[in-house]
This record gives structure tokens, sequence and C-alpha cells, in this order.
């Protein structure tokens, strides 16, 4: 059986491929495996659930990266472990000199990062965590860092859809029991920078200072009718216990028969006493004319502030289609439907935790400069898919906005280029080097550096914001990008591109490396 050491040690700095220590030790055995390199992490392509994709993604787990990084190092026990694995042949797979300089180096103690900051909206292509660190740690770091990074991107940017879906409803991450195994912290952390309000989830509500939510579930009502009692039994015995919180599931029998019926008497009983009750939630059915046929009941009886909580199998769509059916069938029912969307809660699980639809981001972890003696050297990998040829070298990225102050492109160049002082800015599509274009100065309202340093010498010296301020700052950057891009279905496509500079670099490696290509 596992226990407790085992799991933490999986977890600890043997939280890698294989591959990736195969490769440390012949850097090792090559002398390469302290020159310092720099590996870019970025995304190929935006999230496409199965047929409506979206026009950004958010960048989130930068912070659990860097915490992982500095609580984990080569310990004796892994040491050791690795000094039991055999070759095929029955030799020792790892050698005792490789062993004791990961014993002593084996760390992130020489690391340097470069990241745009969780929260911030990102594009394909650009490098949005740039490490720099010794070659074997840094080719030991891929599967971790890539392992944080993508999964949470991934969870942020589909909450972010869904919160904008909502028309600034107020949606709660429900995703624990679906969740998969313990990544369901890592949801739940994600989808609330995203911009879901609260989770369900206890333990993450603890560690990020904010109070869970939830409701109750059909077995309580479950339980007194099988006892002899009723639903209305169930719902007094709810609202006596929490008095002040009480928001009651009306579907385990009859919604409209007997669920929303006895709710309001149990509300009328508790206002009575002084407190005012929460709401309603509502599991199953068709939520849009439920939704409305509750507004109704609830508004004749003196509730009209009253939530009501949607939940299953929830997701951009879904929402999208239950606003878009009450405000076209709620006025046929004496309902205000702008005040009934206000009053909507949406509680999101599944396909919010396993980002239904696109269960992996295709984010990548690329060699594109070494350092030997002094002088970085950029590096390039080729393939037959041009996507798939990364931006080589040392690079910076840059946020456009035009005279209305929206975001109208990313620009990557090369470390060394200002491109703030520019006054004609000559770019380029990253992938077709003769798709090109100049962009006057005049013509932008001003120009950001995304890239800010993170970790310094394996220190983390930026300031990380809480949760608020991670939201706040995703919400400054929805405001300030196109509505065409934050479309729910065909988006309009965000121009990232790259400097002159970088093309004639990119272009000339790989001239020299493969003449044909």
């Amino acid at each position: 059986m596992l226990d407790l050491s085992d799991q933490i040690a999986a977890e600890g700095i043997l939280f890698t491929d294989q591959y990736q220590l195969t490769m440390a030790q012949l850097y090792f055995r090559v002398g390469l495996h302290e020159k310092p390199a720099q590996f870019d992490y970025y995304f190929r392509d935006y999230p496409n659930y199965e047929g409506h994709m979206a026009g950004y993604c958010v960048n989130a787990g930068l912070e659990w990266l860097l915490a992982w990084m500095l609580g984990n190092k080569f310990l004796d026990n892994d040491i050791e472990y690795l000094r039991g694995q055999k070759s095929l042949s029955g030799d020792r797979l790892f050698e005792d000199d490789f062993l004791n300089w990961l014993s002593t180096n084996g760390n992130f103690s020489n690391f340097n990062i470069r990241a745009v900051p969780e929260g911030r909206l990102v594009h394909p292509v650009e490098p949005t965590t740039v490490v720099e660190g010794p070659l074997a740690m840094a080719q030991i770091l891929e599967t971790p860092l890539l392992n944080h990074l993508n999964y949470q991107t991934l969870v942020a940017t589909k909450a972010s859809r869904i919160v904008d879906c909502s028309q600034r409803g107020l949606v709660l991450e429900f995703g624990l029991r679906r969740a998969h195994g313990k990544g369901a912290n890592a949801g739940a952390r994600a989808a609330l920078i995203g911009g879901a309000a609260f989770t369900s989830n206890v333990g993450m509500s603890r560690a990020l200072n904010l109070p869970p939510k939830g409701t109750h579930a059909h077995s309580m009502v479950q339980v007194f009718l099988a006892l002899g009692g009723s639903e209305l039994d169930a719902f007094r015995a709810y609202a006596d216990v929490y008095p002040d919180d009480c928001l009651l599931l009306v579907d385990t029998i009859d919604t409209i028969e007997s669920g929303i019926p006895n709710a309001i008497k149990v509300f009328e009983e508790l206002k009575t006493k002084g407190h005012e009750p929460l709401g309603i939630r509502l599991d199953s059915g068709d939520l849009a004319y439920l939704s409305i046929q509750a507004a109704r009941e609830l508004n004749k009886a003196g509730f009209p502030d009253t939530s009501i909580v949607l939940s299953n199998n929830l997701d951009e769509l879904v929402i999208w289609q239950i606003i878009t059916q009450i405000q076209r069938e709620a006025h046929r029912y004496d309902v205000d439907a702008d005040q009934l969307i206000s009053r909507l809660v949406y509680g999101v699980g599944t396909r919010l935790i396993t980002s239904w639809g696109y269960p992996a981001l295709g984010g990548v972890y690329k060699l594109v400069s070494i350092n030997a003696e002094g002088k970085w050297i950029p590096a390039l990998k080729l393939s037959e898919t041009k996507v798939k040829i990364p931006l080589p070298g040392q690079k910076n990225i840059w946020r456009l906005y035009d005279k209305r102050g929206k975001s109208t492109a990313d620009l990557v160049s090369l470390y060394d280029e200002d491109v703030d002082a520019m006054k004609e800015i000559p770019i380029s599509h990253p992938f077709e080097p003769t798709k090109r274009r100049h962009i006057h100065r005049r013509d932008l309202s001003h120009i950001e550096p995304l890239l800010v340093d993170v970790m310094k010498n394996g220190k983390v010296i930026a300031e990380l914001p809480d949760i608020d301020g991670l939201r706040t700052q995703r919400e400054e950057d929805i405001k300030r990008l196109d509505p065409g891009v934050r479309r729910l279905l065909n988006p309009h496509i965000y121009h990232i591109s790259i400097t002159e500079g970088l093309r004639d670099l990119k272009e000339s490696l790989i001239e020299s490396i493969h003449p044909t290509v």
C-alpha cells in the first residue's frame, strides 16, 4: 500500500519523466551539464472545444510552479532510488559521479525566470515563461513545468469564457468530485483566477482565504422521505440549522408542483423569524424554463431578490443558450428577463474542471539558446510543420494597444530590441516570412512589455498577487480585448507577430541547419 512518504516522494523532485534524467546524465557525461541554457514555454494553439475555439488564454499556474521549484531538490532517498535503476543489460543506469553531482547540485538555486504574470491574457507562439539555468537541471524541470502551467492555463481559460457568457453572473466552481485526482486543487485555483467567484472545494478555499460555497444534496430529502417524512420536513430541518444560509435544492420530487412551493413556505417561515433566505437550486430539467417559473413564483411570494442557482453539466455554450431562452420567453410569464438573469448563479462542475471538449493544452518547453564562453548562442529545432519550429534566441514580448486602448497585437522581439522606441515597427507573421507589414508608432496609444523577472538566482523576486488580484488583472485584460476576440463562436484572430530582426535570425538558422528548407 502506498504510504504517505511514498506519496510525498512521488510529488517531489522525481515528479518528472525518466528521459529527462537520462538526458541530464548524458549532458553530465559530455561536460555540458552546467552550461547556462534558456528554454521557452509557450502553447501552439488556442483550445478548440469540439467546434468552438477560444480567442485567448488566461495565464495560470506560475505561482505553484515557483513553489514546487523552491521546495524541491534531490534528497538522499531520491539518489538511492536512482542508484538502484538498471539498464536492459543489467548494468547501473545512473553512475555514482552523476548521482553525486545531483546530490550537491540537483536544485534550482541557479535559475532565473522571466514570465508573463498570472491572470494576464496570453496567445499562441509567444514565450510566456522563460527559464534560464544549468542545462541538466533545466532539462529535468521540463515535465513539472508543463504539468503546472498547461492544466491551470487550460482551466482558467475555460472559466473565463464561462464567466464572460454568464453576463457577469456569479459562477461557482463545483468540480471536486469529477476532477482527475488531486488535480482538483489546481483546477479550483485556476477556475478562481479565470473569474469563478468561489469554489465548493473546502481545502482550497482555506488555502486561498475564501469562503467555500455549497447547498445540499438530493440525499437529504431522500432520507426524510425514506423515514416517513416529507420534502417540506427536510427543507424545514435545513432552515432550522442554517437560517441565514438557506438555499434549497428543489428538484428531488417535482420542481414546480412540490419543490418551489415547499421552498416558498419555508422562506415565509424564515422571514417571520427575521431571516432572509438565500434562494433555490435547480439541478435538472429545462433550466431556462424552470428558472422563469421559479422567478415568477418567488416574485409573487415576495422574494424577488433570492438567488436561483443552476447546475448540471453547465459550460459556456449551455449558459449562453439558457440566457438566450430566458431573453426570448420570460415576458410570456410576466417575468423581467434582465432582472432574472441578474439573480442567476451558475454551479459549474465537470465541464469546467476537465476543460470539456479540449482536455489538454498543447504547451511545450523548447531550448532556444545556450551559453558558450559567456556568449548566448541561439538554438533551433526544425519540423515539417511550421508551427512546431520555435522562435530562437533570447526574446521579449510586447503588447500593442490601438488608439482606443484596445490590445491589437502581441509582438515577439529579440531581447535587445526596444520596440517602444521605434517610430515605425516592421513586423512579420511568425511562420510565413513573406507576410509582413509596418505599424506606425503614432497609430498606437501605448506599448507594454509583458515579461517580468519572477525568479533570480533561485529566489522569487516578483510580487505574487492573491486570487483577487489575479482576477482583477484578468478582468482588466478582458476589457482591453476587442469584442470580436472574446466572441464565443468563431472569434476574430488576435495577431501575434515577430519583429524583422527575429524573423531574419530564424530564417538564417533554418538556412544554416537545413539549406533546402
